[in-house]
């Protein structure tokens, strides 16, 4: 359920007709989630986030005309929401760090389990960002490949608090809001608050992009790096 109690908004962008039907199905037995439209190219897609205002984009990326790396590139542009999720049969880096760079909040395979692309868009929809699993490590190789690549990330890291840091390098080892509360003797609606300031002070729009800009700084170290 988004913010104020109605159903998770969906748009499906995918240039294959059963592609999108299986997504559709895949949904609409969830009560929570209702697909709102579907198109088949980057530049309908556009035009679809801009005229229906979804909350989260399940975003193809080999389509004819437009892709789904420069659509997204174009929708994060254009507007503060909604949210995209690349979905792609491809698990190449190339693509995979193409729609961070391009400001996606998820990444997922598309043979992924259907309860993991449900469990996605709830979590995408609820502010946090994700990446397929087998994904993640490459993420992680690439920042180690590239240390303190990005000066304006160290200087806004300086702009945290002890415990702000604390917190992101908690959400940089996967840990969820309450694993973090857990971990940390706080409550969970503290926690929330403290990464609501992580994302304000390094101008970042997911968890994601705060744990990028982590790595790249150099507050966390990648295991064996």
């Amino acid at each position: 359920m988004t913010d104020d109690g109605g159903p998770i908004r969906v748009l499906l962008v995918d240039d294959q007709d059963l592609i999108r039907a299986g997504f559709r199905m895949i949904l609409s037995v969830e009560d929570d989630i209702e697909v709102i439209g579907e198109v088949a190219d980057g530049r309908e897609a556009i035009e679809a986030t801009i005229r229906d205002e979804p909350d989260v984009v399940l975003m193809d990326v080999q389509m004819p005309g437009m892709d789904g790396i420069e659509a997204t590139r174009e929708i994060v542009a254009r507007t503060c929401e909604p949210k995209v999720v690349i979905l792609t049969t491809f698990d190449s880096d190339e693509y995979l760090f193409e729609s961070l760079q391009a400001g996606a909040s998820g990444f997922l395979l598309k043979n992924s389990d259907p309860d993991d692309l449900v469990s996605a868009i709830r979590s995408i929809a609820d502010g946090y960002a994700l990446l397929a699993p087998e994904v993640t490590q490459r993420v992680i190789t690439r920042f180690a490949r590239t240390p303190g690549q990005v000066v304006r990330d160290a200087d806004r890291m300086a702009e945290l608090t002890e415990r702000e840091r604390d917190v992101l390098v908690l959400m940089a080892r996967g840990l969820s809001n309450a694993e973090i509360a857990a971990e940390l003797v706080l409550g969970e609606a503290t926690v929330k608050t403290h990464v609501s300031r992580i994302l304000m002070k390094l101008d970042v729009r997911d968890r994601v992009k705060a744990v990028v800009a982590a790595y790249e700084s150099g507050l966390v170290a990648p295991q064996g790096g």
